[in-house]
């Protein structure tokens, strides 16, 4: 079953690898070249994450931690690089922050089907929202926090998620309609995870939380939809049970 859905996982690889070409065969070659890093990053962090998973899930509980942990090290030290302004909204962030991290490290002690199949339907939606929004996507959803997110781009990572969901179905313990509840949940939570990233940064009026990951804008900027939707799932099979 893992050589399966690890194939699947290729295919969706090489389907992005064509998706960036046709986005970046008209671009220059520097703005191409910072692309092909964000798409070879990304394939890296994924890799890790899933072996990670299906090794052993005390590797995942390990990533959890360090992901919370240097996240929040980002977030303070955005707060300090601006001489400690907006204070009410920094606490109130990192009171969100905290909360929404605990109910991540829950996640991460879930059993690892339903950790795993949450983990790919994220990615899949991530990773095709970018790409169908930067072929297709015209209208802006929040342009003043997120430039980036169109409406194209999340109804088409969206729907791809959602059909991958059927697919990877064998991995969740569940009725069809607890799947896509879950999934629903998923997309909904990774979303506003990113934004809420996003808008933490443009009140600190950067770009970026730091240059520790190629490509990408900090740390945080990489997981932050992980941390939200996890943290749904979680919450999920606590009401559920």
């Amino acid at each position: 079953m893992i050589q399966t859905i690890y194939s699947i996982i290729l295919i969706y690889f090489i389907l992005g690898g064509i998706g960036f070409y046709l986005i970046n065969r008209k671009r220059d070659k520097e703005t191409a070249r910072k692309s092909y890093t964000k798409y070879f990053t990304y394939f890296f962090i994924i890799h890790i994450l899933f072996f990670g998973i299906i090794i052993d899930p005390l590797v995942f509980r390990i990533i959890s931690v360090v992901i919370v942990l240097t996240g929040l090290v980002e977030v303070i030290k955005l707060f300090a690089k601006k001489e400690f302004n907006h204070k009410f909204f920094f606490y109130t962030s990192f009171l969100v922050y905290l909360l929404v991290s605990a109910a991540f490290i829950r996640f991460g002690l879930l059993n690892k089907e339903l950790i795993l199949f949450s983990f790919l339907i994220l990615s899949i939606f991530d990773s095709f929202s970018q790409i169908t929004g930067q072929l297709w996507g015209k209208r802006k959803i929040l342009p003043e926090v997120s430039p980036n997110k169109t409406l194209g781009g999340l109804v088409g990572g969206a729907g791809v998620a959602l059909i991958s969901a059927f697919l990877l179905r064998t991995l969740f313990d569940g009725t069809i309609i607890q799947l896509y509840i879950v999934s629903v949940g998923v997309l909904f939570f990774a979303f506003w995870g990113d934004i809420g990233a996003s808008f933490y940064k443009r009140r600190f009026e950067v770009k970026d939380f730091s240059n520790l990951i190629p490509g990408h804008g900090g740390f945080l900027d990489r997981f932050d939809s992980l941390i939200a939707g996890g943290a749904w799932v979680a919450l999920f099979m606590l009401i559920a049970g």
